[in-house]
This record gives C-alpha cells, sequence and structure tokens, in this order.
C-alpha cells in the first residue's frame, strides 16, 4: 500500500485498505483483499499472458499464410503484378472469415483454476518466456511457408489451370486450414468458439452465393471441386498436426503432464 513504491513498479497492486484509497487509485491493479493476489497472478495473470501468447501467433499466421500463396502465385507467373485475391475476398479474410475463431482463442483455458493454485510451479514455465519467444515465433513461421506453398503449389501442379476455379479452390482451403488450425489449438472448447467457427463458414457459404463474380458455382456444387479442396486441406494440416502431436507425446509442457496425472486420478 506505499504509492512511492507502486508508481516505481513494472505493475503495480494496490490494497484498498483503512489508510485510504490512494494506493489502489495509483495501482495499475486494485485488490479488496490482499488473499486476492494469488488469484490476480496464478490464474488471471497466467491466463493473460497465455492467451496474448497464443493470439499473437495466430494472428502472425493468418496474415503470413496469405501473404506465401500470393508470393507463390507471383513467382510462379514471373512476378507478375496480379493479386491472386483482391476486393471483398481480402477484406472477409481478414474479418468476417476469420474473425471469430481467432478472437476466441482468448476464451481458451490450458488448465482450470484449481490445478493452477494446487500447482504453481506452472506459473514458473511463463517466467521462461516458453510460450512467447524466437523459437514459436519461427516454428509459427515455417508453418505458414509450408501451409501457404501447399495451398498453392497443389492447386496449380496438380489440378487447376482455370483462374476462377483455382481461387475458388485455394481461398477455400485457406479458410478450412485456417479454422481446422484453430480448432487443433484449442484445450478446453467454450460455447463461443464453436458460434464463431459455425459463424465463420456459414459467412463463407452465403460470399459464395452473394459474390458470383469471385466463384463459380456450378463448378463449386461440383464433387471435384470438395475433392480437391479436402485433399489441399489435409495435407496442409495433417503433417503440422502430426508433428505437434509426437512433440507433445515425446517433450510434453508442464501443464500437459499435469492434465495427464490429474486424469489419472
Amino acid at each position: 500500500n506505499d504509492v512511492a513504491m507502486i508508481q516505481a513498479a513494472d505493475v503495480g497492486i494496490g490494497i484498498e485498505g483503512k489508510e485510504g484509497r490512494q494506493a489502489s487509485l495509483a495501482a495499475d491493479f486494485s485488490l479488496t483483499r490482499f488473499s486476492h493476489v494469488a488469484r490476480l497472478m496464478l490464474w488471471h495473470g497466467r491466463n493473460s499472458y497465455t492467451r496474448t501468447a497464443r493470439l499473437s501467433q495466430f494472428v502472425i499466421h493468418r496474415g503470413l499464410i496469405i501473404s506465401i500463396i500470393q508470393a507463390v502465385f507471383s513467382a510462379i507467373f514471373y512476378f507478375a503484378t496480379v493479386a491472386v485475391y483482391s476486393g471483398w475476398l481480402v477484406v472477409g479474410y481478414s474479418t468476417v472469415y476469420t474473425m471469430l475463431p481467432v478472437f476466441s482463442l482468448v476464451l481458451d483455458e490450458d488448465v482450470d483454476d484449481q490445478t493452477a493454485f494446487v500447482y504453481p510451479e506452472l506459473y514458473r514455465e511463463l517466467q521462461k518466456g516458453r510460450r512467447l519467444n524466437s523459437r514459436t515465433f519461427l516454428t509459427w513461421v515455417f508453418k505458414s511457408i509450408y501451409q501457404g506453398g501447399v495451398i498453392m503449389l497443389l492447386c496449380m501442379v496438380l489440378f487447376d489451370d482455370s483462374f476462377l476455379h483455382m481461387v475458388s479452390i485455394t481461398f477455400t482451403a485457406l479458410i478450412l486450414t485456417e479454422l481446422l488450425m484453430v480448432a487443433l489449438e484449442i484445450q478446453r472448447w467454450h460455447w463461443m468458439m464453436v458460434v464463431g467457427e459455425a459463424l465463420s463458414l456459414a459467412s463463407y457459404a452465403a460470399s459464395v452465393v452473394l459474390l458470383p463474380s469471385y466463384f463459380d458455382m456450378s463448378y463449386i456444387l461440383t464433387g471435384s471441386f470438395w475433392l480437391k479442396v479436402v485433399f489441399i486441406t489435409l495435407v496442409s494440416c495433417l503433417p503440422v498436426s502430426l508433428g505437434r502431436w509426437m512433440q507433445r507425446r515425446c517433450y510434453p509442457p508442464a501443464y500437459v503432464k499435469i492434465n495427464r496425472s490429474v486424469a489419472d486420478l
């Protein structure tokens, strides 16, 4: 409850007491009881860090993967200044198609509050910076490069040479890849996450009908289109998901070990 110390600290926590509210007004966080400090740090603080780390990585992934698709497309066509996606597709990709699932990650929890209090050593993992560092950044960059390259190269080399069909195939595979990557990263599903995924798919389906200049409905309704989209999506997601599963099996993080031990009890 020392105002000078609170103002000098990187993060100040003030406690309202009989001396007055000067400390709480000068602090970044105000508490009514000293016992609330443990919950603020071990639960809310930990969730804030892990959610921010995951959200920032997905925002990087979401922007980089579509840039890689454009780069591969331009490189194949001798760096011609032609945008593979334009107009409403670019606007919709960063808003209605992927915004809700990506930002719903702020509701995710890797452990419950009781586990966080029983195992305070989980907080030590955050102090080591393992959730957000240069290694995790490069990992997500590699995922974006691989998935963006696979989506464009498989479509162009193996399947379609029609530009309109190529846009439909690659963009649909891109949306499904992004939504599937979000779903695979979720630890504990929240009903708002399900709503976000459903609304994103519904908005994209509506766009296919409302934007005939970008999509050929007669081609999209064929089985050939969906076979190609599903194949490209699986090739882009399966190796990444398999690598993540093997890493967790061989080198599981602390919260995974604790969840397994709690489940065995």
